[in-house]
């Protein structure tokens, strides 16, 4: 097990935290926000906390906060939008910029830009969810998933053997909506994260519902998962996955703190691939948060965790 360093001064003093906002993740948003904003204010800073509307500029212009925490997940938050405000207003903001934000939010983008980087990552096709709903894309078993959302929201898992798609597809959402069509990875939930340049442990996350994925009553539910830190796997496997996080957070141009989620089949018969799914760059801060977490196993509490972020801000990320 690896340590993070020492943490550095508190120069900052006032620190306005992006919390709720207008995507189908509000509600996470709006805990993270909340515990970010409690955590800060034990460190010492002087906390606004902004639930965010399309007001923000002027919100952000009438306090003048010395950095923005954005403990947004979704759309607008998430994707780079957000992040292109702070610049216009040059207020210096946690996470990554804006062409990583919106690449990583895009899993296509993100995709294609993982492979490029060597990072393995399933097969998909972006359709209407008209064309998803009326016959398989792929062979079944595959996933149905919005392509710029996170959470696991709007996930349809469609079985092996299944003879044409669930009604769900179809009811998810407009005919004409755009979604990914994504094989589906069998075996063990991974995932790591870098804060700055380190590259932190892994945790196995094994759903307690009975669920084949990481959905989302298992992330914010309690006792929705269990969480095995460190994660108990072949040596060679175990770094693959810290090597890759890296890796995959470089090449999509990432600052601040993310965390890469992977797949790796281990099952009987099964390929021994180990596949990532997707690079989050505003990693949830809630009391199940997996980061917070990861942190702490490397020795930081979360009141350590929020004030690096903070002082790791800036503008041009």
């Amino acid at each position: 097990m690896t340590k993070l360093g020492a943490l550095p001064k508190r120069t900052r003093d006032h620190v306005a935290v992006l919390k709720g906002g207008l995507s189908a993740e509000r509600d996470v948003s709006l805990n993270s926000g909340a515990a970010v904003g409690e955590a800060l204010r034990e460190e010492g800073y002087r906390v606004t906390e902004i639930d965010v509307d399309r007001n923000l500029a002027a919100q952000l212009e009438a306090i003048n906060p010395d950095v923005c925490f954005n403990a947004l997940h979704g759309k607008f938050g998430e994707d780079g939008c957000v992040q292109g405000v702070l610049e216009m207003l040059a207020i210096p903001y946690t996470h990554s910029g804006v062409l990583a934000s919106a690449l990583a939010m895009h899993k296509e983008r993100a995709k294609d830009i993982m492979k490029l980087a060597g990072v393995a990552v399933a097969e998909a096709k972006l359709v209407t969810r008209r064309e998803a709903a009326e016959a398989h894309v792929l062979p079944p078993p595959y996933v149905v998933k919005p392509p710029t959302e996170g959470s696991s929201v709007g996930v349809v898992i469609v079985p092996p053997g299944a003879d044409r798609p669930p009604s769900s597809i179809a009811s998810g959402g407009s005919p004409d909506q755009i979604v990914m069509v994504e094989r589906y990875v069998p075996g063990r939930e991974l995932t790591c994260a870098v804060i700055g340049d380190f590259v932190t442990d892994v945790i196995e996350i094994v759903p307690l519902r009975g669920l084949a994925f990481y959905d989302y009553e298992s992330k914010y539910g309690a006792g929705g998962s269990k969480h095995e830190l460190p994660a108990q796997l072949l040596p060679d496997v175990y770094q693959s996955v810290r090597s890759l996080t890296l890796r995959a957070h470089q090449a999509l141009g990432c600052r601040g703190v993310s965390r890469a989620d992977f797949r790796f089949d281990d099952t009987a018969g099964g390929t021994g691939e180990l596949i990532c799914l997707e690079v989050n760059t505003q990693p949830g801060m809630t009391g199940t948060s997996l980061v917070p977490e990861l942190a702490g196993h490397a020795g930081w509490s979360f009141g350590d965790l929020v004030r690096w972020m903070v002082e790791d801000a800036s503008c041009n990320r």
